[in-house]
């Protein structure tokens, strides 16, 4: 089965991974104007990849809404989630574990 990365909106620079993803090619389905792209790290399914290269402070388009800001530079095809950005509509999002997505400042809360 082939790769699949799903794109909202043609001025996104992410799109959502529709399969567990690993390095090659990728089929980008939806608005976008390239139909195929690559990974270059392992993405999990329903997790974003990038479409581009974005440097740090870059802002992240999904849906074309700005969704975050890269704190650090994102190679085209890796993964774009908590460990390399930071959201623009949550500020607790920053703190939650990038690997299970648990709250981590649990003594805000208390």
């Amino acid at each position: 089965m082939k790769q699949r990365l799903f794109v909202l909106h043609r001025a996104d620079n992410v799109g959502t991974a529709l399969d567990d993803l690993e390095k090659g090619p990728v089929a980008i389905i939806g608005e976008y104007d390239l139909k195929e792209t690559e990974c270059v790290e392992s993405v999990k399914f329903g997790h974003k990849m990038a479409l581009e290269d974005l440097p740090a402070g870059a802002e992240i388009r999904k849906n074309n809404v700005v969704i975050a800001r890269a704190f650090k530079a994102i190679q085209s095809g890796q993964m774009v989630h908590l460990h390399n950005i930071e959201s623009q509509f949550d500020e607790r999002a920053s703190t939650l574990d990038t690997d299970t997505g648990a709250p981590t400042d649990e003594d805000v809360y208390q």
